[in-house]
């Protein structure tokens, strides 16, 4: 049995077609998941545009957001069963016996592999998943926000347990894309004052970011030295460019804090000597894990945190490119793909 894909099949700009996929057989204890929703995620555009800087499995199937139902189980799956409506983390291959795995936080074994680059990912009907990466999705919780719970925990994981924020700080997030805005819908939760800071053309992008309650700018600097006129307490670095990382070395305050999410292949081409005469923090934040997952689907569930205002739209399978495209200029924030519809 095959179904349409959506994969990305070189490493040049542009590589990305849909193909038949066959339908994946399961090991012992794996699952497979009809698919019901496939968020677009930034890595996704990067891997179709070769603008990315990971190494890519070619020929793979794309996709790592996603939510569904479970159609088959492997022999030893105990804890699930078929009609289970499911979400997935991401970590599709994992050292068990990696340190870091051993501690849980199996996002920073160096050996693991992702969906949608390591391993064939789920814009497509069934995909296969180890059971381990499994969180169970409430009735409550629509599948198209369910599959987007990836990215709000790539976002809680850098501004709740990578970030020194507290009530009442100010916080300056860099970037108004998914990431960007969920960063600042978070900080928002923890009682900070937000502001998002973007391009001229982000305008579409800062009136979803403004129905978080915060604010939106184009130049930071007035609002970054309000008050004693020191500087913000943590920028959150959602961009992942050297100028911004830059721009966020000049506006946090002394002693205050960086997290760095944003990922950008170019070098550094600047001094960092501030950042030691400021003795200023800087924190790279990557991935997410079990608890932080359980967490955001509670969150999901109870719309303490709503992703409605970023799903600019769902579009079958079959309308892949201008998904894409359209999340690609900005038009829409997040773009999510059903792939049982054409």
């Amino acid at each position: 049995m095959k179904s349409p894909a959506i994969v990305n099949f070189a490493p040049d700009p542009g590589s990305v077609e849909i193909r038949e996929f066959q339908r994946p057989t399961i090991g012992t204890d794996d699952v497979l998941v009809e698919v019901a929703a496939v968020g677009v995620c930034g890595s996704d555009l990067h891997q179709w545009t070769a603008t990315h800087s990971w190494p890519v499995n070619y020929p793979v199937v794309l996709g790592h957001e996603f939510a569904g139902t479970i159609v088959e189980t492997g022999a030893n799956v105990a804890s699930w069963r078929e009609g289970d409506r499911i979400a997935s983390e991401t970590a599709a291959i994992i050292d068990v016996d990696n340190p870091m795995s051993r501690r849980g936080l199996y996002n920073l074994d160096p050996t693991r592999k992702g969906f949608g680059y390591g391993v064939d990912g789920a814009m497509t009907r069934f995909v296969r998943v180890p059971s381990r990466c499994l969180h169970r999705v409430p009735d409550a919780l629509a599948f198209e926000h369910a599959a987007v719970t990836e990215p709000c925990c790539v976002a809680y994981n850098a501004v709740v347990k990578n970030s020194r924020i507290e009530p009442g700080d100010r916080v300056l997030v860099i970037g108004p894309g998914t990431i960007g805005i969920l960063c600042a819908a978070v900080a928002k939760l923890v009682g900070a004052d937000v502001a998002v800071l973007g391009l001229e053309s982000d305008t579409h992008r800062f009136a979803v970011a403004q129905k978080y309650g915060v604010t939106t700018l184009t130049d930071a600097s007035e609002w970054a030295r309000q008050g004693d006129g020191l500087g913000v307490d943590v920028v959150i670095d959602a961009a992942g460019v050297s100028s911004t990382l830059q721009l966020a070395i000049e506006l946090v305050r002394p002693a205050g804090w960086i997290t760095k999410v944003g990922w950008g292949p170019k070098p550094v081409g600047f001094s960092i000597d501030p950042l030691v005469q400021k003795n200023v923090t800087l924190q790279g934040s990557f991935s997410h894990n079990w608890p932080i997952w359980e967490r955001v689907i509670s969150l999901l569930t109870s719309k303490q945190l709503d992703v409605q205002p970023i799903v600019g739209g769902t579009f079958g399978i079959g309308q892949w490119q201008q998904a894409f495209e359209r999340m690609h200029h900005g038009e829409i924030v997040k773009s999510v793909i059903l792939p049982g519809q054409e």
